[in-house]
């Protein structure tokens, strides 16, 4: 489909685009670069994750086609709790952890955005300044009067747990609320006229374009990225050590540009047009390559990937990394490091290095003839660390298959 407005046209061809509330009227007003939208982040930990990227990438376009983004710190929902997707209620973090969240949240979006004072500079505000502040009977007279139960009940984020019989919190349920309140706030503030997010938002979203309508803003905009999945239907974003994390102290840039380097075949191009802004020719050029060539089309994945959310020197240091551990057999230095000593069992060492999250994986693996010290492999589950194993420099390397290594320096 093609649109007047680079914005869209741009989100378009990338495979952002998964259902919008008025794609004419949306077009129209991008298309003037009028467009004010934003994406909310609750501070549940200190990091965002893997699917963050997608929004904030969403984000990234809108100001790069001459719009205003605004990134929306959620300390006021965060106290509340999303049940979007959730099985069960979220643990109720105090004021004191969401404030060291968010501080620790904040400085990842200056890697994508421009911040400052001008037209169309990306700005941060946080729902805690108009949340806290309300008094509950004011809440409810003059925002929660709009709201159906009804229709509330029929929204994925409530009807899924009700159809598990699984307990939804009356805290939880009013995070609609919430969230709806932030868009008109956001509106009369700000004159946003844009809410961005994953598809599993769609109701949430579209309740805060309704609420505005019988708020008396002006004219408010849904626009939803699809869930991600890779090639084989897993869930993107997560490894043997957990989530992917976007700051560099829960997941560091090697292992964040190992991830990209380890995507599946299917996946190299997709991902290309998503999370990195190499031009669309560029990918075109990418994309005739196969056979043992995608794996170079998979490197450039993971160096603009990484060069993007952790700059340019963090990424050739990963790649200089990769490339004298994985195609010269040498031994890298800035390979993630675990201290250890002769002596010291195999398994717990592989599990301590994150390599694997328990003794029964690294078991499983040396069965499967995948678990190798120093390039060699071992058989033996019993097996523990010997004098012989640490070189000169003290150092000994550990792998799971042929992409995942740390190294244990001798204590």
């Amino acid at each position: 489909m093609t649109y007047k407005s680079d914005f869209l046209n741009v989100l378009d061809e990338r495979g952002f685009i998964h259902q919008c509330s008025d794609f004419e009227g949306l077009d129209n007003l991008a298309a003037k670069r009028e467009v004010v939208g934003y994406v909310g982040y609750d501070c549940t930990a200190p990091s965002l994750h893997i699917g963050n990227f997608l929004s904030m990438m969403m984000l990234h376009w809108l100001q790069q086609t001459g719009n205003k983004p605004i990134t929306l710190m959620g300390g006021g929902t965060t106290m509340v709790g999303d049940p979007s997707g959730k099985d069960e209620t979220r643990a109720l973090r105090t004021p004191e952890e969401i404030d060291a969240n968010k501080a620790s949240i904040k400085g990842v979006f200056k890697q994508v955005l421009s911040f400052g004072d001008g037209n169309k500079d990306a700005i941060m505000v946080d729902n805690a300044d108009w949340l806290l502040k309300l008094s509950y009977i004011d809440m409810l007279r003059n925002v929660g009067r709009h709201f159906s139960v009804n229709r509330m009940l029929t929204m994925d984020s409530v009807r899924l747990r009700l159809e598990r019989e699984q307990e939804m919190s009356f805290i939880e349920f009013n995070y609609m609320v919430c969230q709806s309140y932030d868009y008109v706030e956001l509106a009369r503030r700000y004159g946003c006229n844009l809410q961005m997010g994953g598809s599993d938002q769609w109701g949430n979203i579209v309740n805060g374009v309704d609420l505005g309508r019988r708020m008396g803003t002006h004219q408010l905009y849904a626009l939803t990225t699809p869930l991600l999945t890779t090639a084989s239907g897993a869930k993107m974003g997560k490894t043997a050590q957990g989530a992917v994390w976007l700051n560099e102290e829960q997941f560091s840039a090697w292992d964040f540009w190992q991830y990209w380097r380890n995507t599946e075949d299917g996946d190299v191009v997709r991902f290309l047009k998503l999370f990195t802004t190499l031009p669309m020719a560029e990918i075109a050029k990418l994309e005739k390559l196969g056979g043992a060539e995608i794996n170079e089309a998979k490197k450039v994945l993971a160096n603009q990937a990484t060069a993007l959310l952790h700059g340019r020197d963090a990424a050739d240091a990963a790649a200089a990394t990769a490339q004298k551990t994985f195609e010269e057999g040498g031994l890298a230095q800035d390979l993630p490091t675990i201290l250890g000593k002769p002596g010291d069992g195999l398994l717990s060492l592989f599990v301590t290095a994150g390599l694997a999250s328990s003794n029964g994986e690294v078991r499983r693996a040396i069965t499967g003839n995948s678990v190798s010290v120093n390039d060699t492999k071992i058989t033996d589950p019993a097996y523990v660390a010997s004098d012989a194993d640490f070189n000169k420099d003290g150092l000994m390397k550990i792998s799971l298959g042929k992409k995942r290594h740390a190294l244990v320096k001798c204590r």
